[in-house]
């Protein structure tokens, strides 16, 4: 099997478990992981959080962009998913944990502070407070120059949670900026870049 079968097969596994939890039907494509990794500094030893990394098609986009000083920490909540990406990536820190927990995740492995953050959460699944709390978590933790890239799919934009994530969105960050439409992805996605948080703002 090959590595890309290889990672489907994982990625169609984990829908069957766990179907209302994973808002793809495949894993992201090489140009929205490409999009979803372009915050990633090049320089430097930044630490980077991956939030849902699945079976690992956009951790290897960060990976490709990361500096040899770089720390790349993967949190995903599948544990099976999580013991396929120790196995096949060793080089990511991969946390079994929710992103909802996610300042204590990175305070058990000595992380207070993230210069980069990519996420490929199924937004339109979770409910508008799970989404503030997660989001206010992400600011938590954001230096200031930090970036956020963020997945969404525009089949899913006039679902209420996916509209109450864009206001959240929005209201969390002083920039966002949405990509065009990335067609070769199932299913087409677009991704949100954001950077500096309101309340960072506010400090200012």
């Amino acid at each position: 099997m090959t590595s890309n079968q290889n990672n489907n097969w994982q990625f169609a596994k984990a829908v069957l478990r766990t179907p209302f939890t994973i808002g793809a039907i495949a894993p992201s494509s090489l140009p929205v992981a490409a999009e979803l990794a372009a915050v990633v500094p090049m320089e430097g030893a930044p630490v980077v959080v991956e939030l849902g990394p699945g079976t690992g098609s956009v951790s290897d986009a960060i990976s490709a962009r990361l500096p040899t000083g770089g720390r790349h920490i993967a949190v995903e909540v599948d544990g099976d998913l999580v013991a396929h990406l120790r196995r096949t990536r060793p080089r990511v820190e991969t946390i079994w944990g929710d992103a909802c927990d996610l300042t204590g995740l990175l305070d058990a492995v000595g992380v207070d502070r993230v210069d980069a953050i990519v996420c490929a959460l199924p937004w339109s699944l979770i409910d508008g407070e799970k989404q503030r709390e997660i989001l206010d978590q992400i600011a938590e933790v954001l230096t200031r120059d930090g970036h956020v890239s963020v997945l969404a799919y525009p089949h899913a934009h006039w679902l209420p949670r996916a509209q109450d994530f864009r206001i959240a969105l929005h209201g969390m960050f002083t920039e966002v900026v949405r990509s065009p439409v990335v067609w070769r992805n199932a299913p087409p996605a677009v991704v949100y870049r954001c950077r500096q948080s309101t309340s960072h703002a506010i400090s200012l």
